[in-house]
């Protein structure tokens, strides 16, 4: 997901956070024009690893998605320009991983990404996730990925933050038991934000023990552009890792 160059403004810290009752997106669908190469690889590989919420009937296993069925599947949540994912996928051939991305110039990285290392566990959903989300069942994912999110800084668009009570009794339904939700910022304000909701929630647990924990990007990690942009710019990203609550018996 993109970041904002607008980043001064304090808010208060208690907007509510956007709800799936009524879904408007904000940020932008398309960049530059697209390379002849690019643009050919949307029309002829894309379709093949699109996932739509259209006539989705709900409860639906993102197992199914894939063929083979994998292991386990993980959702990673405005995936940029694809880079992390790719690289989680063919580091992780038996595991799924579906990323939803509205940017088009982002998506068309991802479908070069998995053009060229021949991924075959990588399914797109190139519309807002919070269409998608109601139609997955319960305890769907194994690990959700939020990276580098658009921080909303201003006090009146804190509601637009991902990151909040509602979205996150969602994020919490869709995680197995002891599952991972991560979220990578480069904003203190956003930073913030997460740590004031997400620790309080009571079905996430935040995991670090240490300064070091939230400093270091996770081992199996890789860098995004965002992180590569915002550490040439001076700003140091925090890495925030929370569990999901087992559920009761």
């Amino acid at each position: 997901m993109s970041t904002s160059s607008n980043r001064h403004s304090t808010p208060k810290d208690k907007t509510p956070d956007a709800s799936t009752s009524a879904i408007k997106y904000y940020g932008r669908r398309k960049g530059k024009p697209l390379k002849t190469g690019r643009q050919s690889l949307l029309e002829t590989v894309l379709p093949d690893i699109r996932v739509t919420a259209a006539g989705l009937p709900g409860s639906v296993d993102p197992k199914t998605f894939f063929e083979p069925h994998p292991s386990a599947v993980n959702l990673e949540i405005g995936f940029g320009s694809g880079e992390h994912l790719a690289a989680k996928a063919a580091a992780n051939p038996k595991e799924g991983f579906l990323g939803s991305e509205v940017f088009l110039n982002g998506v068309a990285s991802l479908v070069r990404h998995v053009h060229e290392s021949s991924l075959k566990n990588v399914r797109i959903f190139d519309e807002d996730v919070r269409h998608l989300l109601p139609t997955l069942k319960d305890a769907s994912f194994d690990r959700i990925f939020l990276l580098f999110p658009d921080p909303w800084p201003k006090t009146r668009h804190a509601k637009r933050r991902f990151i909040g009570p509602t979205m996150l009794d969602e994020l919490a339904r869709l995680l197995v038991d002891d599952g991972e939700l991560r979220v990578a910022s480069d904003h203190p304000i956003y930073v913030r934000w997460t740590l004031l909701h997400t620790p309080t929630h009571p079905l996430f647990t935040w995991t670090a023990k240490g300064p070091e924990d939230w400093r270091k990007r996770p081992v199996d990690s890789v860098a995004t552009r965002y992180e590569q942009k915002a550490r040439k710019e001076g700003r140091d990203p925090v890495f925030l890792t929370f569990r999901r609550t087992p559920r009761k018996s």
